[in-house]
Parts: structure tokens; sequence; C-alpha cells
């Protein structure tokens, strides 16, 4: 119950029996629990190490519990600060590789052209090589659409493309985040695509913004963050297979869009779960917002929502408090 605080079960075991009886030894708590003396001898040792006990001054051999409000307080201070010394170092080692990075680069520019890599500069060049695509795709179409709630322009746009692509027979598979289920506009265009044969599925948060077709070539912006911006064309074999794996693993995650969204027992979504490890990684309002497809306000008032359900103070106690209450993986 209490691992993630780095206490074993036997420990804890033991902590707890000295909670409910302080004037048992080593020897009543061994008879007590029905282990063997030396068991009780390296709980004392982990207890002492994490300052759970000590020892009483008038009573040689004797260990006493600390209370839990004041022992485990100090636990998860000391376990935030490790948190954050880790979070400390990941930035400083991404900051050394950035530099080693440009360092690198100057000293050897990149060609020209790397084979099986093509730079589309600007919205006209994405949208015109996405055209070509689309009249010569064969077998399969797979997307991720990142960015929530499509606009109306997008969606008319798009509509004679995946029309002619889904007529012809073609497998067409798309992702969106999980916010576009409250845009009835995008819902509907998603039940249009459904109802011509594709199929739709959502997931709480997507990497970026891209376009495989018949497993040979991929669109994918050179910015996730300004996604019209440029792009590059992709289709190295070995590039494409990891690629498609990942489009895989995301859509074997993913919900269909008919059905609701999965929550965990604690009644947590999947939203809630990236928008808490995104307030536990530092990202601002603006940031979760673009990673959730929703607006900064939206964004802000999830942030709080979850802050008061785990009475945290600050945006980093609530990922750590998500982490002791199992609403997030530990990462260490």
């Amino acid at each position: 119950m209490m691992d993630s605080l780095g206490l074993d079960r036997s420990s804890e075991t033991v902590y707890r029996a000295m909670l409910a009886h302080p004037l048992d030894d080593a020897v009543a708590l061994a008879a007590r629990l029905g282990m063997a003396p030396q068991e009780i001898v390296e709980a004392y040792a982990r207890l002492s190490e994490l300052q759970l006990v000590q020892a009483v001054p008038d009573r040689p051999g004797l260990m006493r519990a600390i209370s839990p409000e004041l022992g485990l307080e100090l636990l998860l201070t000391r376990q935030q600060a490790e948190f954050a010394a880790h979070r400390q170092r990941i930035a400083a080692s991404r900051a050394a590789a950035s530099q080693l990075i440009t360092e690198y680069s100057r000293l050897h520019p990149a060609p020209s052209h790397i084979p099986g890599v093509d730079y589309l500069n600007g919205v006209a060049e994405i949208r015109a090589c996405l055209l070509r695509l689309t009249d010569e795709v064969q077998q399969e179409v797979m997307a991720f659409v990142p960015d929530g709630g499509q606009t109306s322009e997008n969606m008319e746009a798009s509509r004679p493309l995946n029309e002619s692509v889904l007529r012809r027979g073609v497998a067409m598979r798309t992702v969106y985040v999980d916010s576009v289920r409250n845009s009835q506009p995008t819902v509907e265009h998603a039940n249009w695509i459904t109802g011509l044969g594709g199929q739709v599925r959502t997931v709480a948060t997507l990497p970026t913004r891209m376009t495989i077709v018949d497993r040979t070539t991929a669109i994918i912006p050179v910015d996730s963050e300004d996604s019209g911006a440029a792009a590059v064309r992709l289709s190295g074999h070995g590039t494409l297979t990891a690629l498609c794996s990942l489009f895989e693993n995301v859509w074997e995650l993913a919900t269909p869009l008919g059905e609701a969204p999965r929550k965990d027992p604690d009644n947590i979504s999947r939203q809630d779960q990236a928008a808490l490890k995104l307030l536990a990684e530092g990202h601002t309002d603006e940031g979760i917002a673009k990673r959730l497809g929703v607006s900064p306000r939206t964004a802000r008032r999830i942030a709080t929502t979850l802050m008061e359900k785990l009475g945290a103070r600050s945006r980093f106690e609530a990922g750590v408090r998500a982490v002791r209450q199992g609403w997030l993986p530990f990462e260490p």
C-alpha cells in the first residue's frame, strides 16, 4: 500500500504493529505477527533508514514508531525534493544535449537533401502534397488529428477528398483527441466519415499531427505548435515502420467515437490523467490547452478542479499527489 513511499510490505506491517502496540519489543512483535525475529530486525533497519522509528533512550533494544503525521510528512517532503532534483537533472541533460547537437551541426552541416526526406514549406506545399497522395493512395490512410474541434472550413475542404478515397475502398483510420466529443460539428463530420466506411477513435492527447499513406509515406509538421508553417514528407522504410508502429499502439489504446472514454476506478478520465501529467511536467495553461485540444480557459478550469480534488497547493504538488494516489504512474 505504501510501496510508492519506499516502504515494503514487511516493514509496513511492522510499522503498523508498532503504532498499535508501542510497548512491544522485537520479540513480542515477532510473536504477535508470526514473523521471525530476524525479519523484525530487518524491518527496524529499513524503518530507521526512512526515519519512521527511533530508539527509546531508557529501554535498550526497544524501538518507538514515529507518528504518521510527522514521519510520513517528512518522507513525502524528501520524496518531493528528490523528484524536483530529478527533474532538474533531466533539464540540465537536455540543455547539454541541445548544446552538443548545435555544436555538431555547425561542424558538420547537414546535406542539402537526405534520402527519404522532403521539406514542404508552408500550407500551400503541404496541401498540394496531401492532394497528390490522396489521389495516389491505393490501400490505407492513417491519421493523427490533435487540434480538438475542427473548423467548418477545414471539414468542408476535406469532404470531397475523404469521400473520393473512401468510395474507392481505401481503409481510413483517424485518431482525434477526446475533446472533439464536445464539438458537435466535428462529431457529425466524424460520423459522416464512419458512415462511408472510415473508422474514428479518440485519445486524451496526441504527440503530433501525422498522415500516413499506404504505409510508405508520412507527412509530419516540423513544429507541432505550428503545423502549417512547414512539414516533412518521409518515405524511408525504417522511419515508416516506426511511425506505423506508433500509430497502431495509439489506435489500440484509443476509444471508438461511439463509445464513452474509459475512466479508472477513481473516476479519473483519460483527459484528467493527461492534464495531471502535463501539470507535473510544468506545462503552462496554453501548453496544456494545445495538447488536450481545448481552450486555455478550459485548461485552467481542468487544472483548478484537479488541484482541488487532490488538495494540492501547487501544480508540482498535484503531480506528486497524483502519483501517490495511483492516478499517474511513478516515473523514476
